[in-house]
């Protein structure tokens, strides 16, 4: 049997995953500094979250292709708590942000075309255009005092076959709010080249309060297609009840809308209850919100705290803006993934730098979502291990 050349992806379990499976399995000690799941990070879910998914109203089928009008309220109402004025038919409700960009993809791409994606960034990305037999082009996020969008860098990475530029706000894991005026610029290459924007603001609700910019492109107006991608696996918090939402503003978003409701009433794939209970979720995500937060900065003054008292500085924490994630620079004596094989082999999980798209060794990734109590043994152990082979270290 012949399959597409899309799906001819390497299924292999690589070395690394093999190992953190072998060690669950062997029920030994694992200090998980990759959480992402807060389902399993010992937050508190209010018992009100369930009871709409019962409501009788959920029995009545009405195959709106963009979603129920009650559910696209209250994206509106949520974004008007950021201070954006939009209309429910700017709004269309998917299952995933995932399924947000393959529709984005759809309308934006024909095959063979090319979507700019600033790195590091979250590799589902690449999953997601070779399913749509679109191509993913990097460029440069770099790092001076900040992280900072390369804007040359961005326009010398656009080709004739470019239709897109994807921007995380904040990015995923560098947690880099994109400031007012590298929209700004990133706009007027869009104009420049004819591109429309994609933002993911998934994480914009987790900004610490040091950050310069963080609210929505929903409210910019850039004098460019923009389609704004997020839903409340991060807003509230969960992940297991698949609702998501693009927005569009900007030239051409009525024509864009059309065609995306087209593709909408396709798949009709949206679920009645979830819907219905969409509006009980966002209005109650502060209760969520509020914990993963506390939890965050918890656990990043707490690894300041252990950096701090490095006799050499051995290891940088880079500067996170928001989100879960913060990147570690290290001595760069091996490749990541053996660095993070050695971790395990000590009890502690973090991500090498490679998996998020960064280029050379000594970039480690981790999350500040499991306990605290977990989070500051985790970076005992990770800190003990530097210590310990500092001899044989060559910054990088």
């Amino acid at each position: 049997m012949k399959f597409s050349k899309r799906t001819n992806w390497n299924t292999e379990e690589s070395e690394l995953s093999l190992a953190f499976r072998q060690r669950q399995s062997a029920g030994l000690p694992i200090y998980d500094l990759t959480a992402s799941n807060p389902t399993r990070c010992g937050f508190k879910y209010s018992a009100d979250l369930l009871p709409p998914l019962v409501d009788p109203a959920t029995l009545d089928y009405d195959p709106n292709p963009k979603g129920s009008l009650w559910a696209r309220h209250a994206v509106c109402r949520y974004y008007a708590d950021h201070g954006v004025t939009l209309d429910p038919g700017q709004v269309v409700l998917t299952t995933s942000t995932s399924e947000a960009y393959s529709y984005l993809f759809k309308l934006l791409c024909d095959p063979g075309d090319e979507v700019l994606v600033p790195q590091p960034s979250y590799p589902l990305f690449d999953f997601l255009a070779d399913i749509e037999v679109v191509r993913i082009v990097s460029s440069p996020l770099v790092y001076d005092h900040g992280w900072q969008i390369d804007i040359e860098g961005l326009r010398r990475s656009i080709t004739g076959q470019t239709r897109a530029i994807v921007l995380v706000h904040p990015n995923n894991p560098t947690g880099h709010f994109t400031k007012l005026n590298e929209a700004r610029q990133v706009a007027a290459v869009c104009r420049e080249f004819d591109l429309a924007l994609i933002v993911d603001e998934v994480f914009l609700d987790y900004g610490f309060d040091a950050a310069d910019f963080h609210e929505s492109f929903a409210g910019l107006d850039l004098g460019i297609p923009v389609f704004i991608v997020s839903g409340i696996s991060k807003i509230c918090a969960l992940p297991q009840m698949k609702a998501a939402w693009l927005v569009a503003v900007g030239p051409h978003s009525v024509a864009a809308l059309e065609r995306l409701e087209v593709l909408a009433d396709t798949y009709l794939s949206m679920n009645a209850p979830v819907q219905r209970a969409l509006p009980t979720w966002l209005e109650g995500r502060m209760a969520m919100q509020s914990q993963i937060l506390r939890r965050v900065q918890a656990n990043l003054a707490e690894l300041d705290r252990q950096l701090a008292r490095q006799l050499q500085m051995l290891v940088n924490r880079l500067k996170v803006e928001g989100g879960w994630y913060t990147i570690l620079r290290i001595p760069a004596m091996h490749p990541d993934e053996v660095t993070a094989r050695q971790l395990l082999d000590l009890g502690v999980w973090v991500h090498p730098g490679q998996f998020f798209g960064m280029s050379g060794s000594g970039w480690l990734v981790i999350s500040m979502l499991c306990t605290e109590v977990q989070f500051s043994r985790g970076i005992e152990i990770f800190l003990e291990y530097i210590h310990r082979n500092q001899d044989s270290y060559q910054i990088g």
